[in-house]
C-alpha cells in the first residue's frame, strides 16, 4: 500500500461526505486505503460513514469507535484515541491527515505529494497552503500562509510553533516506533506528531493550495476561548520543551512568552487578576535576549494597573 489518508470525525453530519467525496475524487497512479475513525457521534455522522464504508469495501477501512475509549485533557474528552487508532492501523508507505469537517480541493494533491516524498527522501513530511473557510462569516475567509514561507523546515523551525495545517499534510509511516506517553495529555495533536516525524526529516512546504480548513461553530478549536487555547499551547510547548531535554529551551520561551503577552492582551479589558498572571510568567519565560516582549508585557502591565487605580475595572470572580 503507498498510501493511507486517516481520517477522524465526530459529529460532522454536516461535512463528513465532502471530505469522504474530496479522498475518493483523488487522481492517481497508487492504490491507497481510508482509514476512517468515526468517534460515535451524536448526530448522524455514524450513519454517513456506514453508508461510505459500504459502498466503498475495498478503499474504506471504517473503526467506529466507542466513547468508554475517550482521552480527557484537562478534564475534556478528545479525539485523541481516535486518532492514534487511525495511525497504528494505516498500513501505507505515507499517512495523509483530513479531519472530517474539512476537504481536499486539487484532484492530484496526494499524487503531488507522493511525487514530491518520493523524489526528496531527506523529507519526511510535505505539506502546503490552504485555504480557511469560515462558515458563517465568508468575508473572513484567507490563506493559511498568507504570505511566502520557505521551501524546507527543520525541526527547529517546527519546535516554537506550528505552521503546518493538519489536512495539508502528508509524511512517511513509521518513522518511530511508538507514540510517546506524554503524547496521550498533550492538548493537541498535530503539533506534537510534526516533531516527532521532524526528527526523521524536514519538512518540506508545497507553494499549491490544495485544501480548504473550515471554521464552524462546531470546531473543536473554533469554538475554544482565544485564552484558553493559548493556555493549551502554552501546556503543549512545556511538555515538548521536557521532551527535547530542553535543547531548545530559548526558542520555546520566547513563544511562550509572546503567548502569554497575547493571552494578557486578550484579558486586559475586564481581567486584572488573569492579566497579571500572564505578564508575570511572560516577563520569566521570555529569555533574557527578548527585551521586545518583556517591555510590551511591563507596557501593559503599567496600562492596566492605571486603569485598576482609577476605577472601572471589573476583576473577574
Amino acid at each position: 500500500m503507498k498510501l493511507s489518508v486517516s481520517i477522524t470525525t465526530y459529529n460532522h453530519e454536516k461535512y463528513i461526505a465532502q471530505a469522504l467525496e474530496s479522498v475518493l475524487n483523488q487522481k492517481t497512479s497508487f492504490d491507497f486505503e481510508i482509514i476512517l475513525g468515526e468517534d460515535d457521534s451524536i448526530d448522524g455522522t455514524r450513519e454517513i460513514c456506514k453508508k461510505y464504508a459500504s459502498d466503498h469495501p475495498d478503499k474504506i477501512k471504517l473503526f467506529l469507535n466507542d466513547r468508554k475509549n475517550v482521552i480527557y485533557i484537562n478534564g475534556k474528552p478528545t479525539g485523541r484515541w481516535n486518532f492514534i487508532n487511525n495511525l497504528k492501523h494505516a498500513k501505507g508507505e505515507y499517512i495523509a491527515l483530513l479531519e472530517g469537517d474539512d476537504y481536499w480541493t486539487d484532484p492530484l494533491k496526494l499524487q503531488k505529494q507522493v511525487d514530491f516524498l518520493d523524489s526528496h527522501p531527506d523529507c519526511a513530511i510535505s505539506f502546503h497552503n490552504v485555504e480557511v473557510i469560515y462558515e458563517n462569516h465568508p468575508e473572513k475567509n484567507h490563506l493559511f500562509h498568507r504570505s511566502d514561507i520557505k521551501k524546507v523546515h527543520t525541526l527547529r523551525d517546527i519546535i516554537p510553533c506550528n505552521f503546518i495545517s493538519t489536512c495539508s499534510t502528508v509524511f512517511r509511516n513509521r518513522l518511530f516506533e511508538d507514540f510517546p506517553g506524554w503524547f496521550y495529555s498533550i492538548p493537541m495533536g498535530d503539533w506534537p506528531l510534526h516533531i516527532l516525524n521532524a526528527q526523521h526529516g524536514n519538512a518540506c512546504y508545497i507553494n499549491e493550495i490544495m485544501a480548504a480548513y473550515r471554521v464552524h461553530e462546531g470546531g473543536v478549536w473554533s469554538t475554544e476561548n482565544r485564552v484558553l487555547i493559548l493556555k493549551n499551547t502554552i501546556d503543549a510547548a512545556k511538555i515538548i520543551d521536557r521532551y527535547t531535554n530542553f535543547q531548545f529551551k530559548k526558542i520555546i520561551g520566547r513563544s511562550i512568552a509572546f503567548w502569554h503577552l497575547e493571552a494578557a492582551q486578550n484579558l486586559c479589558e475586564n481581567d486584572f487578576k488573569g492579566t497579571l498572571y500572564h505578564v508575570f510568567k511572560g516577563v520569566i519565560t521570555s529569555p533574557f535576549n527578548s527585551m521586545g516582549i518583556k517591555i510590551d508585557l511591563i507596557a501593559l502591565l503599567c496600562r492596566v494597573a492605571l486603569k485598576k487605580i482609577f476605577g472601572g475595572f471589573r476583576t473577574s470572580p
